[in-house]
């Protein structure tokens, strides 16, 4: 399609385009994954802070309304993460090939396409919003706060929409500390702005929404400077090649936006149960909501960091260092899942009090601290097999096990948890649930990658028996 290399960058500026062929697959699990998840954990603790915030204003109500307000935003992110997977995904093939222009182009065309999804959802979202928050639980309280948050932060998924796909370039390209620069940029922001805008300027939760918006601008703006001026790995788009790239591009991106929706479907399902059982149980399952990133956001950042690497092995033709991909990513898994389940047993009684959560508020995030460990290695383990699905060519695989959990694996054991043992039941049957898909989805990512190496080896059996001279079909 004309496109050219990029031009020279200048010393310090290029990155190897294939750099995880080589060297320490352990090594790279742990650089990329490290630095995911110093980003994301900054924008998820600075989150958290912002819900404190709120529940200093002392009332539960706002509190609750936040906890509901986000559970709709997510739907809007989780289009959001999937296209950013899809780009990388896409674009650190190409590189693992060595067809830089390519993963350019890509680039390009998958950052118009993320953005277009973005605006459509948020244009279906925001007339719907009683109607949805109504159906996840939300009272006649809390609707008009939660409501207010959301005509004001949801635009802007069209910020984060590029943040994200700027950030899965370089993650695509192996730089991992721009990337993370991406997500700290807004983590920043929202650390200075949040206190000024909620307490200094008396905006309440206005001033928590308008802090979004500006935590994003700066999301977007900062992957901007790092994908396309240092590392030009962004082509100018054209509508021919949005048109000529949509089909390969959807292909991938709708089947893992589909995958990023279960969750959030889920979360909304225990939100409906927890409602069921009063206020102060709704307010301690928005702490636990926010807590969840910053005590795991590990693992999302590891299940992001091992794609681009099994993307450049892949396109690289090395199975071996695939499968050690996977080995040394499970292995990260466990000891970050009991590093951080010790930490959240020992800091479970200082918690509550900085929540301001009593009663069953109180036990629900107490239950959560002694559970969680065990709940989220299985979620670890499913999060891997996600990422090998979606960046090797199977997304279809991953929406399935997605969906099957928060189906399957949630709803019915969510259920009879509630019943048998009240709001904690309900958190420990989504936990077995998320036990099965967890070992089921690691074990198809290895067998996938056996798939594939089998796939390649065929193909160039048929090389080898071709004539000289005969045509390629």
């Amino acid at each position: 399609m004309g496109e050219v290399r990029p031009p020279d960058t200048g010393p310090g500026t290029a990155i190897p385009p294939a750099r995880f062929v080589t060297g320490s697959t352990f090594r790279h699990v742990v650089t990329m994954g490290a630095t995911g998840s110093v980003g994301l954990m900054a924008i998820f603790v600075v989150d958290l802070l912002s819900l404190l915030y709120i529940a200093r204003l002392g009332d539960p109500v706002l509190t609750a309304a936040v906890g509901f307000a986000t559970i709709v935003q997510v739907f809007a992110v989780s289009i959001n993460i999937g296209m950013m997977i899809a780009v990388g995904a896409l674009v650190s093939r190409a590189l693992g090939g060595g067809d830089v222009g390519q993963a350019r182009r890509l680039a390009a065309s998958s950052l118009v396409l993320s953005v277009a999804a973005s605006a459509a959802v948020t244009a279906l979202l925001l007339p719907l919003l009683t109607p949805l928050l109504t159906l996840i639980g939300a009272t006649a309280e809390t609707i008009p706060a939660a409501r207010t948050f959301l005509w004001i932060a949801l635009p802007s998924t069209l910020l984060m929409a590029l943040g994200m796909g700027f950030s899965g370039v370089l993650r695509a390209v192996g730089d991992a500390r721009r990337s993370m620069n991406v997500t700290l940029a807004g983590a920043a922001v929202t650390a200075a702005l949040d206190p000024l805008l909620i307490f200094g300027l008396g905006l309440g939760i206005e001033g928590a929404a308008i802090t979004v918006v500006l935590a994003r601008l700066a999301f977007a703006w900062v992957g901007f400077s790092g994908a396309v001026r240092i590392h030009r790995m962004v082509a100018r788009p054209s509508p021919a090649a949005v048109l000529a790239d949509a089909g390969p591009i959807l292909r991938v991106a709708l089947p893992t936006v589909l995958t990023n929706l279960a969750p959030p479907v889920a979360s909304a399902f225990l939100a409906h149960v927890m409602a069921g059982f009063g206020t102060a149980t709704v307010a301690g399952n928005a702490v636990v909501d926010r807590m969840v990133p910053v005590a795991f956001g590990g693992l999302f950042a590891l299940s992001g960091a091992v794609g681009p690497i099994l993307g450049q092995n892949w396109g690289a033709a090395r199975f071996d260092r695939m499968r050690a991909a996977l080995r040394d990513a499970t292995l990260v898994t466990g000891l970050y899942v009991a590093a951080v389940w010790l930490a959240l047993v020992l800091a479970r009684g200082p918690l509550t009090a900085l929540f301001g959560l009593e009663g069953a508020g109180a036990d629900l995030l107490g239950f959560f601290c002694f559970a969680g460990g065990a709940i989220w290695f299985f979620n670890g383990l499913l999060f891997l097999g996600n990422a090998s699905f979606n960046n090797l060519g199977f997304p279809l695989a991953a929406s399935a096990l997605n969906w099957g959990r928060a189906t399957l694996g949630t709803m019915p054991p969510a259920l009879l948890g509630a019943h048998l043992a009240g709001p904690e039941g309900a958190m420990a049957g989504m936990g077995i649930g998320s036990a099965l898909f967890g070992v089921v989805g690691l074990a198809l990512a290895f067998r996938v990658v056996g798939v594939l190496e089998r796939r390649e080896a065929a193909s160039l059996g048929a090389e080898a028996e071709r004539p000289v001279g005969e045509p390629v079909p």
